[in-house]
């Protein structure tokens, strides 16, 4: 008599490319309201190590898991899905396509850096200190949008006088 399998991930396949994205949103709503994984294991009834493998998309969350976290990181079930930039979304819906892997790779969100620069910015306690600071990354981006600004690298060297000795 054979066995039936159930059919499914296997261990050393790689994680499907929305667990990865629900969870790298967990982990960034998690970072927004500065709560360590350990404080939001403790909410919703799991350990530290569970909420890792969530945000990593080692492990799924199901569905009333997810709904769970919503209620505890206040935002829409539908907030961990997203993946439009309000700014620049299409015109017309894709449906039910999925966004290629790389879009999942390439998030700013992601990244660590970003993270760290929205704790630094809500770290400012001088609301206009702040707003000056805001002001200027704009002004910037505008910069580079136009043309006028340089491609990010290595600011370059200016040469050196020499003296008329």
């Amino acid at each position: 008599m054979r066995s039936i399998r159930r059919l499914g991930r296997q261990k050393s396949d790689k994680p499907n490319p929305v667990d990865v994205r629900v969870g790298s949103r967990v982990r960034l709503r998690r970072n927004m309201l500065g709560l360590s994984q350990e404080k939001l294991g403790e909410a919703i009834g799991l350990t530290f190590q569970q909420v890792q493998k969530y945000e990593r998309g080692a492990n799924r969350i199901g569905a009333s898991r997810l709904y769970e976290l919503s209620q505890v990181l206040d935002v829409p079930v539908a907030f961990f899905f997203d993946d439009t930039d309000p700014v620049r979304a299409p015109a017309i819906p894709a449906g039910f396509a999925e966004p290629p892997a790389e879009a999942f790779e390439s998030d700013p969100l992601r990244r660590r850096e970003t993270v760290e620069l929205i704790e630094a910015y809500y770290a400012i306690n001088d609301a206009a200190v702040r707003r000056r600071l805001f002001d200027l990354a704009k002004a910037l981006a505008a910069e580079g949008e136009l043309g006028g600004g340089k491609p990010p690298g290595r600011p370059r060297k200016r040469a050196r006088r020499q003296d008329p000795t």
